[in-house]
């Protein structure tokens, strides 16, 4: 899998990907992600990739210009399965949406910063919008970064355990059960005996229990669906 990410930002981005499992992916050869720097693909002295609103307004606008530029570059040298905005008002990510992503091959992600992007790269060049939540940030950088740790982890061969992600929250449309490791008793507060016993049949019956109990009370909405 590629994942190009263009942000105004570049390195407010690079940090995640130089640790842990995202880059460990890379070293396998599992998944390639790439940062453009928008400024790159200005074509003013003053690198400049954002200009004033239309109507007036505070705050600025990422401009149509620059931003087509680098995605025709990038589409020049390879198809792509989505071209991904990130915004407050896309389409909520989940787990089952970082399963589909998993399975594609190139995808593109555009970060917004300042107001957003002008509305003709909405409507012209996006595929997918997506929101990490109901809250507004400085720009999307760290919610693309999000996404792509989401959906790199799931990755056959990132993760030493194979069945580590299967059993992640919201695989299954539960959150995941309590885990416990040694020592078996800190101060009176004790594993619970099932999962001493070695019985796996009940260990992962009382695992189930538990997701399903833990699920309705912090996350209802999944039970009801």
């Amino acid at each position: 899998m590629r994942i190009d990410i263009i942000t105004c930002l570049p390195k407010l981005i690079e940090s995640p990907f130089q640790h842990s499992i995202l880059n460990r992916a890379e070293e396998k050869g599992i998944a390639k992600v790439v940062i453009h720097d928008l400024r790159d693909y200005a074509q003013n002295k003053h690198k400049q990739v954002d200009d004033y609103a239309y109507g007036g307004g505070a705050g600025m606008v990422l401009m149509i210009e620059p931003i087509s530029r680098c995605i025709d570059d990038l589409k020049s040298q390879r198809a792509y399965d989505e071209i991904i905005y990130m915004s407050p008002d896309g389409e909520l990510f989940d787990q089952k949406m970082a399963n589909q992503l998993s399975l594609k091959k190139n995808l593109i992600i555009l970060c917004g910063h300042y107001k957003g992007v002008d509305e003709r790269v909405r409507q012209h060049i996006i595929t997918k919008e997506i929101s990490i939540g109901n809250y507004v940030l400085s720009g999307g950088e760290l919610a693309a970064a999000v996404i792509s740790d989401a959906v790199i982890r799931l990755l056959p061969g990132v993760l030493n355990d194979e069945t580590s992600a299967l059993s992640d929250s919201f695989q299954d449309n539960l959150v995941a059960p309590p885990v416990y490791t040694r020592p078996a008793d800190f101060n009176g507060l004790k594993v619970p005996d099932v999962l001493m016993s070695g019985h796996e049949a009940k260990i992962n019956e009382w695992r189930h229990d538990q997701a399903v109990e833990r699920t309705k009370k912090r996350r209802p909405g999944m039970m009801e669906e």
